[in-house]
């Protein structure tokens, strides 16, 4: 089987898997918007800080542009080995300032494999976070399998295209309620403008919930990621 045929199998199954539930009641439309600034302080250890926007599209069946939440992140990681990698995170969410309630501070631990066959990469992300917020906080556990790879050819060169595909799944537990899982499906299609410039766009489907009360969430990414 050929490269080119590989990549449409893995693509579709993504797509039927991710948007298969768009259609379902109870859903939201958002926007989100990410920079995000690495820099390489060592062969084994990283450093990475970014900024994100989120605000509603459509909302309790309200059409508009409603800004949700500002959040700050910060990741130090350490690279054990070729394959395999450790972080720690630290996220301050601020939605007060949007007169929206559910300001957060959240600390997490992760753990990512990643290992490459011809052009594609697939990656293991498995995250433990603590999420504090003002009358709760929710524990929760994350995996995320991902894949991406070049558009073009075998290796992504200047200019050119790649994409990034995920399926995650979340189980959040707190005192005061139910446990709740999470399913998510992103798919990203990105450009490397430069060796320190990267552009991305896509969408990610959320069902936040489902085994107690599904709540289906669109968003629209963008991000920029940049090298310093």
């Amino acid at each position: 089987m050929s490269m080119f045929s590989i990549k449409r199998i893995i693509l579709l199954a993504l797509l039927v898997t991710g948007l298969k539930s768009l259609s379902q009641s109870n859903f939201q439309t958002l926007s989100e918007s990410n920079v995000a600034l690495n820099h390489q302080v060592s062969k084994k250890y990283q450093v990475n800080f970014s900024l994100k926007s989120r605000s509603f599209i459509y909302h309790n069946d309200d059409l508009g542009l409603k800004q949700q939440q500002i959040d700050l992140v910060h990741f130090s990681s350490l690279k054990l080995n070729h394959y395999h990698t450790i972080s720690l995170g630290l996220q301050y969410r601020n939605r007060d300032v949007f007169n929206m309630t559910g300001n957060e501070l959240r600390m997490t631990q992760q753990f990512n494999m990643a290992k490459r066959q011809l052009a594609i990469r697939f990656g293991h992300r498995f995250r433990t976070e603590q999420r504090i917020l003002k009358t709760k906080t929710i524990f929760r556990q994350r995996y995320r399998f991902a894949i991406d790879f070049p558009l073009n050819g075998e290796r992504l060169d200047i200019g050119e295209a790649y994409f990034v595909g995920s399926v995650e799944t979340l189980l959040s537990l707190s005192k005061i309620e139910s446990p709740e899982i999470d399913q998510r499906a992103t798919f990203l299609v990105g450009w490397q403008l430069s060796d320190t410039l990267k552009l991305q766009t896509g969408l990610e489907y959320r069902a936040e919930a489902f085994n107690v009360s599904t709540e289906n969430k669109l968003f629209i990414l963008t991000s920029a990621v940049l090298k310093i």
